[in-house]
């Protein structure tokens, strides 16, 4: 753990914080003297989480005018403290073959997975410049590895994995940290709700596609949910996130999980092919019984 706890003072802005990952870390760093802007989508989810350093802001990152408000919101803080941290969490997660997930339905996903964050890091990095700050994006194993069903999902983590290398390139050298962080099954509601989704996604498709993917949705449905038990608390990650936050010298990635570390650096090592064969035998076992 950590010790750099009360001279890191200042603001620091979660977003996606209603419950999860997003609320945990919210939690964490509040607990470490920083002022919190929590980011939820509903009042409800306000309440909830509403604690001393913990202050909610309705914030929708799609929205310009919510960005805005929250921009404002910092630039304005009565007690003039300065904005530390970013941390960009809000998301959305789906499974779907690359065929069947409607256009429409991708550009929903990239405006909230990637679009928002960038949006987010446009408004708040001239303070983050001025006060030294930290940078953190969300990402996921899906950021390293794209598993059959996570085309869409995996598509915009790849993307943040990108972004973030551009943005610590460009400003480490005035003086902003940026890291990125690899969650692989945490037990969220987001996981907790994946076979709800999941069933969602085959009921939309055509009777043709039906034939094609059905087998392979309920195996990934059945893989995921298998995955929960033996994944890593919303608090752990919280831990981590704050950990990397108060660092004087983070990495600049961190992963979450029992196994995610391994699937990473498996994806370094092994040919696609061979890859390709271990996810497939993986994913074989969940199959279920005809």
């Amino acid at each position: 753990m950590s010790n750099h706890y009360i001279e890191h003072r200042g603001i620091a802005v979660v977003t996606g914080a209603s419950k999860g990952i997003g609320a945990a870390t919210a939690q964490e760093i509040a607990k470490r003297g920083f002022h919190v802007l929590a980011g939820v989508r509903q009042a409800k989810d306000a309440d909830a989480i509403r604690d001393a350093n913990l202050e909610p802001i309705i914030l929708d990152i799609t929205d310009e005018a919510a960005i805005t408000a929250l921009v404002k919101r910092v630039a304005e803080d009565p007690e003039r403290r300065p904005l530390r941290a970013l941390v960009n969490n809000a998301g959305m997660a789906v499974n779907a073959p690359v065929e069947t997930h409607p256009l429409s339905e991708w550009r929903r996903l990239f405006e909230v997975n990637l679009f928002g964050h960038v949006a987010m890091i446009q408004a708040l990095l001239p303070m983050l410049i001025a006060s030294r700050g930290t940078v953190v994006n969300i990402s996921s194993i899906g950021g390293k590895v794209a598993m059959a069903t996570y085309g869409p999902y995996a598509g915009t983590k790849f993307a943040i994995e990108a972004v973030s290398d551009a943005l610590r390139r460009e400003v480490e050298p005035l003086g902003v940290k940026v890291i990125v962080i690899e969650p692989g099954a945490v037990t969220t509601e987001m996981l907790g709700q994946v076979d709800v989704r999941g069933e969602r996604i085959i009921g939309e498709m055509t009777t043709e596609q039906r034939g094609r993917y059905a087998t392979l949705m309920h195996s990934v449905i059945s893989q995921a949910k298998a995955s929960i038990p033996g994944g890593a608390a919303p608090g752990e990650a919280g831990r981590i996130i704050a950990d990397a936050i108060t660092s004087t010298r983070p990495r600049t990635r961190y992963t979450i999980g029992r196994n995610t570390a391994i699937l990473v650096r498996l994806t370094r090592l092994l040919p696609d092919r061979m890859l390709d064969r271990i996810l497939a035998r993986d994913l074989k076992s969940h199959q279920p019984e005809r």
